[in-house]
């Protein structure tokens, strides 16, 4: 194990680590340590994103998904796979 350092945190940013652990709690069944919890943001942030955690961001209207499935629509009527 490596050297333990001490850092000064906010009361706000405590909060948002100690909501993150507890979130990283239920997700794993067990108990997470506010270590644990920076540690998982560390991961995640050299990780980067994967496309599915956009899932659920856009709040599309109908107007919106209906431009896009006809632009798609029409994008498949034009395509030749024969032309490749």
């Amino acid at each position: 194990m490596s050297e333990a350092k001490a850092i000064k945190v906010s009361k706000e940013t405590y909060a948002k680590l100690s909501e993150i652990a507890g979130e990283l709690q239920v997700k794993l069944r067990r108990p997470v340590s506010i270590e644990e919890a920076m540690k998982d943001l560390i991961k995640r942030r050299e990780k980067g994103r994967k496309i599915s955690d956009l899932a659920g961001s856009w709040n599309i209207t109908d107007a919106e998904f209906k431009e896009i499935k006809t632009s798609i629509d029409e994008s498949w009527k034009k395509w030749n796979p024969a032309e490749r």
